[in-house]
């Protein structure tokens, strides 16, 4: 109790205000008043939205920026509570894990737009009559872009606890909820924030998607920077996608300024190292909290009560030696679970058969097998090169954290933008010059997705031991030497985080990316995502799930083959031990 008490007897002490509580509360106002402006849109009807128009006046921006800013808020929230459930699920239960992380990796291969067309006539009856269920809709489908990368993040964590670290909290008597609170979370946190970073800056990418809504003969525009860059590049008007970009690059530096920033100074307190850090100024947003007394100390109540609540042993401590099961009875729960798995399997793939065989034959699952091929060689060609490039960059930013800390904001801009804004470039260039369709229109696919290697490379260089690098340092190993013992081992996990990520983001953007256009030219490049694209422009429906399901095994192959076994390596292998 005495805990609970302590804070409530230092408040009087302390909340006298001062300059700093004016200006903190100064903005604390002032974004409510932005928050409670925005809102005030989605209480319209249905019928209002279906009639509104977006205009391209530079003026109107800001309350549209405003709109897209809660919805991208409310889909960070939900990948959030996503993450702190399915990652320990799947990181700490192998029964679990073996149907979790296949279905992470069919999420994550999904198209996007194939998750608008099935979930948001369930939004909208959920809400009939109302302009909600559209703005579920199109939270859901940013949280699509956000979710999968921080899942991915945090189990890497998991699944890679230094040992000592894992006994230490057992030797401790931890409880589950303790362990999770005090090691896990903290374990993962510096990754997580990294991730987070790139997840909202990757959800701009499908911003535009997500605010123009079509349900049958219904059109839904909702007032946002997507649907009014839309507008923008239906008119072609270059000034008005010029005032977006604008618009955009402000939203991002709040974001990094009064989120993300501080965020990132937070996270550094659990690096995990035993020797001094490079010392690094504080945000000034942090500051600005620190500074404030009234403030303080109304939040050291919060404080004290979460410390309070993450300190509660619920649930019993876990044992050093797990008891397994009686032989007999571990095998008939793996029966049955097996069986389990099967059947739910087998039910699926015959109704997605039955679906397809109605209107197609062999010869177009061959097709699309081929054009699958097509997408896999440029996806596995542009993540290499991605990884050459991007390596070495986000190690030598990762180790020096003032620097990374400069670059965060010009970093989050960049992964931010908007790759589809520069296809009508790639367009006029490439019919200019006569290039190859099939080989220009590639690079457009990793635009979007190079930066998960990037961010994630950066966060495992942020948070790589010191003490190891003085070792290194000291044993004199320098060049290729230094890569291959030292350095590419501590960011391993990191990278295969984002190399996941950026594959499966990349086989996303191909149907954006294999098909091109500008005005009245289109490019065309051979793929299995012009093959959905096309497919969903005629409205057969059979070849679009056909080209969806080659589309999810080729990723689902590729994850087991390739990403899966170096997940392994990297939590058997390189850990910090």
């Amino acid at each position: 109790m005495s805990d609970l008490t302590s804070p409530i007897a230092l408040i009087g002490k302390r909340a006298q205000p001062n300059l700093w509580d004016a200006v903190a509360f100064a903005l604390i106002i002032g974004l409510l008043a932005a928050v409670a402006h925005g809102a005030h849109g989605t209480v319209m009807s249905i019928s209002a939205v279906e009639q509104s128009h977006i205009s391209l006046s530079p003026w109107a921006l800001p309350g549209y920026a405003m709109r897209t800013v809660m919805r991208m808020a409310a889909a960070m929230v939900a990948s959030l509570v996503f993450t702190f459930t399915f990652a320990p699920l799947a990181a700490k239960s192998q029964r679990a894990g073996q149907i979790l992380i296949p279905l992470l990796d069919i999420l994550q291969s999904v198209p996007i737009l194939g998750f608008l067309t099935f979930t948001v006539t369930a939004f909208m009856a959920m809400f009939p009559g109302s302009v909600l269920g559209v703005e579920f809709a199109a939270i859901f489908v940013i949280f699509t872009s956000q979710a999968w990368n921080m899942a991915f993040s945090f189990y890497q964590a998991l699944t890679t606890i230094p040992r000592d670290l894992s006994e230490a909290a057992t030797n401790f008597q931890l409880s589950p909820w303790q362990r999770f609170w005090r090691l896990e979370v903290p374990i993962g946190m510096p990754g997580l924030v990294w991730n987070a970073m790139m997840s909202m800056s990757g959800g701009w990418f499908f911003v535009v998607a997500s605010e123009a809504i079509t349900v049958g003969t219904h059109s839904f525009t909702l007032p946002g920077i997507g649907s009014y860059v839309a507008t923008a590049l239906d008119a072609r008007d270059l000034g008005a996608v010029a005032w977006a970009i604008l618009a955009m690059g402000l939203v991002i530096l709040a974001y990094d300024q009064l989120l993300f920033r501080p965020l990132v100074a937070w996270a550094d307190k659990f690096k995990f190292e035993q020797t001094a850090s490079e010392a690094t100024d504080d945000p000034w947003a942090l500051k600005l909290v620190q500074r404030t007394r009234l403030m303080q100390a109304m939040l050291m109540p919060v404080e004290y009560a979460l410390g309070y609540l993450a300190r509660l042993r619920l649930g019993k401590p876990r044992a050093h030696t797990s008891v397994p099961l009686p032989r007999p009875l571990g095998i008939a729960f793996d029966v049955v679970w097996y069986s389990l798995i099967a059947l739910g399997l087998g039910w699926c793939l015959w109704r997605m058969f039955s679906y397809m065989a109605m209107t197609l034959g062999p010869s177009d699952a061959l097709e699309a097998l081929k054009l699958g091929l097509f997408t896999f060689v440029r996806v596995i060609v542009l993540i290499a090169l991605a990884t050459i490039v991007w390596v070495p960059i986000g190690v030598w930013i990762g180790l020096r954290p003032a620097l990374a800390r400069r670059v965060q904001s010009l970093v989050q801009f960049v992964a931010a933008f908007p790759a589809n804004l520069l296809f009508p470039i790639a367009v006029v260039l490439i019919v200019r010059f006569h290039g190859n369709a099939d080989i220009w229109l590639s690079p457009l696919m990793i635009l979007g997705t190079q930066w998960y290697i990037l961010f994630n490379v950066i966060a495992g260089a942020s948070v790589f031991p010191g003490d190891l690098r003085e070792a290194s340092a000291n044993f004199g190993i320098k060049g290729w030497r230094w890569w291959r013992k030292v350095m590419l081992p501590g960011i391993f996990p990191y990278y295969v985080t984002g190399a996941i990520t950026a594959s499966g983001g990349s086989w996303n953007a191909s149907i954006l990316a294999e098909v091109a256009n500008w005005g009245p030219t289109r490019l065309h490049a051979h793929g299995l995502g012009s093959y959905i694209a096309d497919a969903t422009l005629k409205g057969d429906y059979q070849r679009v799930v056909l080209g969806i399901a080659v589309m999810c095994g080729f990723v689902i192959a590729t994850n087991r083959i390739l990403w899966r076994p170096l997940y392994e390596y990297a939590g058997r292998r390189l850990r910090f031990d």
